[in-house]
């Protein structure tokens, strides 16, 4: 990948055999419905990369966001290691790739950075952590993604929830963020709850701020977040395929990420389901950029 065209500017590798502190990497497409085309989603990892731009030369820059410059001292830790080639419909092999290369990074005790691509990116993303658990997932979503299965397919971006609470390594999770109506049945309702699954709505954040999900998630607990889009409110995140009012404010989701990493240690990010072909004057790359760079300062920041 071009530097000049990669996250922020940052390299494919570091210099003098360097190990990153974190990797990111774009996934189009995963497991894609029969009747479905995915095909915009394959524009988000760009754009998103395309929206941090500006902010490429203030990186030493104090970051009000994070109290600090983006690297607190530590530059030239992150690499952008570009795109892994999906295909639409060529679910099987989209989730091996996905996988390898979460388990590539881990393997460099990174931290992976994950631009989707749809839901259905996460399943595969949480399977790389087999050998890394126990994990906690903190999701950060309008919706529970708790259906068995849609038109025959068990790991579409309905599901992705549903098949993280039947691995080993998952500890638990929190859902948070949730709102209006989706596709969840009552059915797929009570399965999250007698799992364990902590429910906790937009209207809750609104009401109590983010401690009304944070206290869910144990101390000292390695936690993979995953945040679709749609989580946040509209007005900052129009590029979306189901908008929802109501939603999470740019400042509640990084203190989401920040408040965790004072409780937890964030091990995992994956930012999911921005739809550029929906999106208005590039508001939502620009606010899925700022996330993602609020969560690489969160890293570099932990012990």
């Amino acid at each position: 990948m071009n530097v000049s065209s990669a996250f922020l500017g940052f390299p494919a590798q570091l210099d003098n055999g360097r190990m990153p502190r974190v990797v990111i990497f774009g996934a189009g497409h995963g497991s894609t419905y029969p009747v479905k085309d995915s095909s915009g989603y394959t524009l988000a990892a760009g754009a998103i990369r395309a929206g941090s731009r500006d902010d490429a030369p203030l990186v030493e820059h104090w970051d009000f966001d994070l109290e600090g410059p983006l690297f607190n001292g530590e530059f030239g830790c992150c690499i952008d290691a570009g795109d892994i080639q999906t295909t639409m419909h060529d679910n099987a092999g989209n989730r091996n790739r996905i996988e390898a290369k979460t388990r590539e990074v881990l393997a460099l005790q990174a931290v992976p950075i994950l631009l989707g691509g749809d839901c259905s990116v996460t399943f595969p993303f949480l399977t790389g952590f087999t050998d890394y658990g126990p994990i906690w997932i903190l999701q950060i979503d309008a919706h529970i993604d708790w259906r068995d299965e849609v038109h025959g397919e068990r790991y579409g971006y309905s599901s992705p929830m549903r098949r993280a609470s039947e691995m080993p390594h998952v500890g638990g999770m929190v859902q948070v963020g949730l709102r209006s109506v989706g596709s969840a049945r009552i059915t797929d309702i009570e399965a999250a709850r007698r799992y364990g699954s902590r429910f906790v709505t937009a209207r809750e954040i609104h009401t109590r701020g983010v401690e009304a999900a944070l206290r869910h998630i144990p101390e000292g607990a390695r936690v993979v977040v995953t945040l679709d889009c749609d989580s946040l409110d509209p007005s900052i995140m129009p590029g979306v395929a189901a908008r929802t009012p109501g939603g999470l404010t740019y400042t509640q989701v990084i203190d989401l990420i920040a408040g965790l990493s004072r409780r937890a240690r964030l091990v995992g990010f994956d930012l999911v389901e921005f739809y550029p072909p929906a999106d208005i004057a590039g508001i939502s790359a620009l606010t899925a950029a700022r996330i993602i760079v609020n969560a690489i300062g969160t890293i570099v920041r932990q012990d």
